[in-house]
């Protein structure tokens, strides 16, 4: 019989110990660093913080699959050492404990997409910050999302209809398609797949070695 997460949050944050002062916690806190969540057969199904990885993990409802493809219950994880340079360490009371960076649900094997959520900052995620008309690069606050097909003529605000624009190719463009005025398309604009949500989700460029031979396979 696993425990209930109020009590398992509890004891979570019984036995870590505070960062040192200064450190900038919200920023710093290892309990909020990403964490891969596999199915039983392996398959990436989303991301979670470190925090609630490790209540799955002490509640028994997971293990943690290292890089080396072994699996570990929590009791044989918390005796690893934390290994310099390479771990993420979370201190604990008496020492620290290794963040784990990929958990495998020991029972639920649907296989769940994540949904990125359309917003103007996943768009502008999503095409690089880059204007879809002209090319070039720019600062958040000098682009627009654009419809491509105008709302005016029935287009709708969705992941293939929307992409990102300059202030001066938007102007430029008006009420009119691509087409129309002679602005053709960088790219046509798709929902992102679960490896760009990946980058999406987690908030940041990079992710872990690890987790790449399950999100190319997933």
């Amino acid at each position: 019989m696993t425990e209930g997460p109020q009590r398992v949050d509890a004891d979570l944050d019984r036995w870590s110990a505070p960062l040192p002062a200064g450190s900038g916690r919200l920023q710093l806190d290892p309990l909020l660093l990403p964490v891969l969540v596999l199915n039983r057969v392996f398959q990436p199904i989303r991301i979670t913080t470190a925090r609630r990885a490790l209540i799955l993990l002490y509640s028994g409802t997971a293990q943690v699959l290292d890089g080396e493809g072994e699996l570990h219950d929590f009791a044989p994880w918390r005796r690893l050492p934390v290994r310099a340079g390479q771990d993420d360490p979370l201190p604990i009371v008496g020492g620290q404990l290794r963040v784990p960076r990929m958990v495998r649900l020991r029972r639920y094997a649907r296989c769940w997409r994540a949904t990125v959520r359309l917003s103007r900052r996943n768009v502008l995620l999503r095409d690089g910050y880059q204007c879809q008309y002209c090319a070039g690069f720019f600062a958040a606050p000098e682009l627009d999302m654009d419809h491509v097909l105008p709302r005016s003529r029935g287009g709708a605000t969705s992941w293939t209809n929307l992409v990102t624009a300059c202030q001066s190719c938007n102007r430029s463009k008006g009420r009119r398609t691509p087409g129309e005025a002679g602005t053709p398309l960088l790219r046509h604009p798709v929902a992102p797949r679960w490896s760009h949500s990946v980058q999406l989700l987690t908030g940041a460029p990079g992710r872990y070695a690890e987790w790449e031979p399950f999100l190319q396979a997933g």
